[in-house]
Formats: C-alpha cells, structure tokens, sequence
C-alpha cells in the first residue's frame, strides 16, 4: 500500500514505514515529548529505544510515514488496545506530524492509511486517546466517522498539571 494523497499544493506520500525511518520517527515523537501533551512521558526516546519500538509496528505491519519533498513529515502506528486476548481485534492509533509541516493534509493522509490498513487486518474496531485540550487531533478523528465515547477527568500528568483523556472510537468493519 503506497498510497499519494494529494492536499493544497504539497504532495503528500504514504507508504509503510521502514526500519531506516527510525531515527526520523524519534526526532517527531521526541518533539512532542519535550513540546506537547500528545505523549505523556517526559522522558526523551534513545536511538536504540527508537529502533525496538518502530521493529514492534514493522513486524504487525502497522505503521506508517509520510513523506513531502522525499522529508519524513509525519508517521503514524496502530497497536493493541489493551494485551488481553479479548481486545484482539481492537486497536489504538498515534498519528503524529512534524512541527513544521502541519496544515498540510499529512494527519489526514497518514490517518487514512491507518484505517485502511487496520480495516484490512480484519481489526474491528479503532480507538483513539487524545489528551482532552487537543482540538485539532479530535476534529481529525471527528472528519473520519470517530465517535466521542467518553472523557477521562485527570488520569495522566504532564508539566505539572493533570490531564484528561478523550476517548473516541472508530467501527472499522
């Protein structure tokens, strides 16, 4: 699945991610753990740490980049929900685009192709955890059929202030 989708005038491509991506996927993810609410963790991710985790998304074919000007702008994972057998066919999705290339339809087209695979992998359905203040990742998953399921009071921590978890899902089949 090599998907181009096109918005405004930058060409935004998404493909499967590749194990060379790595070091471009922990500079996004640690931008938005240094800058954000998006990740709740305040501890930066190593080289090798990087490498492990995206292998994780490689080997379940579940994540994803995104690519204008042949630059990682973007990349997205799907992952089990809960480890319990009875979530198995439930999965969460990270999409994540990098600072200086957001308003450019690269959520919108690595969230596409998160769906499309997931549907494809016979998952059932799609959840979605977004830091309750985080309007433009809700309006997102609300352009892609995700329902508002329920919102979280203080349940995560991050820069000295208490956070709420929006939870929305998405039925995939």
């Amino acid at each position: 699945m090599d998907p181009i989708y096109e918005r405004s005038s930058a060409a935004v491509t998404v493909r499967r991610a590749l194990p060379g991506d790595a070091e471009a996927v922990r500079a996004i993810r640690n931008h938005a753990i240094e800058h954000s609410t998006a990740l709740w963790t305040q501890t930066p991710q190593s080289s090798p740490e990087s490498v492990a985790w995206l292998a994780t998304h490689l080997e379940r074919g579940s994540a994803f980049v995104a690519e204008t000007a042949g630059d990682v702008a973007g990349f997205a994972v799907y992952g089990p929900w809960r480890a319990l057998d009875g979530y198995r066919y439930t999965v969460e999705d990270s999409v994540y685009v990098r600072e200086d290339r957001h308003g450019l339809g690269i959520g919108s087209a690595l969230l596409a192709a998160l769906i499309d695979s997931a549907g494809a992998a016979g998952h059932h359905v799609m959840i979605a955890g977004i830091e309750a203040g985080n309007t433009a990742s809700i309006r997102l998953h609300e352009r892609f059929g995700f329902q508002h399921v329920g919102t979280v009071p203080e349940v995560g921590t991050k820069f000295g202030r208490w956070l709420d978890l929006t939870l929305m899902r998405l039925p995939l089949t």
